[in-house]
């Protein structure tokens, strides 16, 4: 049921934001991929085998080192500096500044997965 707190919720209002975009090279992605496969490199998802076709090929590519720390244009190695991640994962990796390594949060995945078998 509505209440008078909830009849004065609106959204949809238009604004205009100005960011800063750092470019990406495509070509590393792929050859990032390549190398480390499609599924993801903190809980091991793989989005063909859960989604089907719509999942084929999905996946996100994690900087180790940020591209907005680095501030400038630089040579990449999409072995060394690239990771596939789920965007879950994505997300809970840039949860802290600097973000979490893959390592931190592989350990806190596996932890909390012990915590739910107890």
């Amino acid at each position: 049921l509505p209440t008078e707190e909830t009849k004065l919720l609106t959204e949809g209002l238009k604004k205009t934001v100005t960011i800063n975009s750092y470019e990406r090279n495509p070509k590393a992605r792929i050859l990032c991929i390549e190398h480390w496969g499609l599924s993801c490199s903190v809980c091991n998802l793989d989005f063909q085998s859960t989604y089907g076709d719509i999942g084929s090929g999905f996946i996100h590519v994690h900087h180790l080192i940020p591209v907005s720390q680095i501030g400038e244009s630089y040579q990449i190695d999409p072995v060394k500096d690239l990771r596939p991640v789920c965007p879950n994962c994505h997300s809970m990796l840039h949860t802290a500044n600097p973000p979490l390594s893959i390592e931190q949060l592989k350990e806190i995945v596996d932890a909390n997965k012990r915590k739910q078998r107890i």
